[in-house]
């Protein structure tokens, strides 16, 4: 056993770029124990564990990882995903999403994911013109992103009419 944190770190992260996110969970816990003041490992933990949806976990790590490093676009990223997907919970928290969401569009406004899914948190809590900011905003950035089309489409024939 070696001694060297990003040795675990790196092997983590590679066992997860491959799809193996439980031996690159065990790597990248046996980077944290060795150091655990750095965002990267949580980070790359969150991604695997919502990929095994075990997303309280995930959550947990995208925090911890924020805390460590408030700049981390993705991190707000993926835990309003994480928000604004769940079906296992009856309430999921879209406010907290809608807060993540702003955070990483503050740090980059042109995140076209981000974006969508601003305007898709809108539309779950039914502020419709809201959400068609958002969609222009996308669409002067990527005019053919076919999923924005066809949300502003919905939002305009169904629900602003």
């Amino acid at each position: 056993m070696t001694n060297d944190y990003k040795y675990y770190l790196d092997n983590g992260i590679f066992d997860i770029q491959n799809g193996r996110f439980g031996d690159g969970i065990e790597n990248i816990n046996k980077s944290l124990e060795l150091k655990n003041d750095w965002e990267i490992p949580y980070f790359y933990r969150a991604v695997a564990n919502q990929a095994l949806e075990n997303f309280d976990d995930a959550i947990l790590d995208y925090t911890k990882a924020l805390q460590l490093n408030d700049k981390m676009v993705d991190a707000y990223y993926n835990r309003a995903k994480i928000l604004l997907s769940r079906k296992d919970i009856e309430n999921p928290d879209i406010n907290r999403a809608v807060t993540d969401l702003e955070k990483a569009l503050e740090l980059d406004p042109n995140f076209v994911e981000a974006l969508y899914a601003m305007a898709a948190a809108q539309k779950k809590l039914e502020k419709y013109h809201e959400a068609l900011v958002f969609l222009n905003r996308l669409l002067e950035i990527e005019p053919e992103a076919i999923h924005a089309r066809a949300l502003k489409k919905l939002l305009l024939t169904k629900y602003l009419v």
